[in-house]
């Protein structure tokens, strides 16, 4: 568990103390004294490849990663191409999806996209490694007698993942229950192969974690640390990265780069101090003089937070449109051009849409229920006029000169449909 430290030496500790990065620590002061030694040292998250992008859910851990490197260690991200196909039980109610292996190599491809804007990947940089160059050729028995011996089925029954599992009655396969058993072999192996001395993860990932620091001693008597984050939730409680319209994806393919900004333009009050810590690389000070602001002033410190956080994911040059077209949008009542954009046949629109259909398309609504209740509750604009009736069509006659015609849910989210 953490030994509490009076002086930390380290700067990496210190700085992500400082901007609430820490949960827990296997052994904070054995930690701190080999990352003050002047030799740079390696620690790795691991990232299933369980959808084609990852979300701000994830961005603590991407951003802890980069933190590690500023301070002058080399982060490793490693690609779980194995244990996709086992899946982590941690924090679900049921099994996941199991994936082919195109599939997994088609959602690597993609998450691996994301990691080459937060982190420099080079010689003597970060590094990016996939478990399933490993666990993909193991064997049944060989595996059970020189790393299954060395878990305790009583001890993995107290884990988290398994125990709420077990206590909701809910079914827990045993492929989901070996997942514990190869995370720990991952970190054994990448002590082996490439020196690494740390896993850092969520706070849901403690008991993994530690397992992998125990096995390291008992396998290759490696001194190995674990290190978690806490449980990150919006000041109101809302999980981070999820919206009402669904994830809030790291990829431009998945959402774009202007609601990515608004995301985080957003931000609730109390939660932008918080956020501009874990989120940006700005400095602590002028963090500290941001979180002072009260009243309106308070505006001006979320659109920094979401040019900044917008900057480090899409690039400077698509924060700037973004931060631009909110300007025009919110501020001059226009459409400008970055808005997201959905393209729609002009014969399909000559026959007439009806706006559910077409909310749901411009991705203002997660489905037609959704669209429904937000025309109901008068949230829904068509070119800026609140739609009444959530039979209505819409047309060819709704269309700008310039071909196009602005979809609003709410006060900040909105859309552009254009015919082609």
């Amino acid at each position: 568990m953490s030994q509490p430290m009076t002086t930390p030496k380290s700067e990496f500790l210190r700085e992500a103390k400082a901007r609430g990065f820490i949960h827990q620590v296997t052994d904070e002061a054995a930690l701190d004294a080999k990352l003050a030694s002047g030799v740079p040292q390696i620690a790795y998250i691991g990232f299933d490849a369980t959808a084609d992008s990852l979300h701000a859910g994830s961005l603590v851990q991407i951003m802890l990663l980069r933190l590690w490197q500023r301070t002058g260690h080399r982060p490793l991200v490693l690609m779980g191409g194995g244990t996709t196909k086992i899946g982590d039980p941690s924090g679900k109610d049921e099994a996941r999806k199991l994936l082919s292996d195109d599939d997994i190599a088609a959602n690597i491809r993609g998450i691996r996209r994301i990691f080459d804007r937060y982190l420099d990947f080079g010689p003597s940089a970060a590094l990016s490694v996939d478990n399933a160059e490993w666990l993909d050729g193991l064997k049944y028995i060989p595996l059970l007698r020189e790393v299954g011996r060395h878990f305790s089925v009583n001890r993995m029954l107290t884990m988290d993942s398994v125990k709420l599992r077990l206590e909701r009655d809910q079914p827990l396969s045993f492929l989901e229950f070996n997942y514990m058993v190869l995370q720990s072999y991952d970190f054994v192996e990448l002590a082996k192969r490439h020196g690494c001395i740390a896993q850092m993860g969520g706070s849901d990932q403690w008991g993994n974690i530690v397992m992998g620091v125990d096995l390291g001693r008992r396998l290759a008597n490696a001194e190995l640390f674990g290190v978690t984050t806490p449980l990150l939730t919006t000041s109101s409680g809302a999980k981070m990265g999820k919206t009402a319209a669904g994830a809030v994806w790291l990829n431009a393919e998945r959402l774009s780069a202007y609601d990515y900004f608004q995301y985080w333009r957003n931000t609730e009050d109390a939660d932008v101090g918080r956020f501009l810590k874990l989120f940006t690389d700005m400095k602590l000070d002028e963090i500290a003089r941001l979180e002072k602001l009260g009243g309106a002033e308070i505006n001006e410190a979320k659109k920094i937070l979401a040019f900044e956080a917008t900057k480090l994911c899409h690039g400077e040059a698509a924060a700037t449109l973004a931060a631009e077209t909110a300007r025009k949008t919110f501020e001059q009542g226009v459409s400008g051009e970055g808005l997201p954009t959905v393209e729609v046949p002009r014969g399909e629109l000559a026959a007439g849409i009806g706006v559910i259909d077409l909310i749901v398309r411009a991705g203002l609504a997660a489905s037609k229920g959704e669209a429904r209740r937000l025309v109901q509750g008068k949230g829904a604009k068509l070119n800026d006029a609140v739609v009444e009736s959530d039979a209505m069509g819409v047309d060819a006659g709704h269309l700008s000169a310039d071909g196009t015609l602005k979809l609003t849910a709410g006060k900040k989210r909105h859309a552009l449909v254009r015919a082609v």
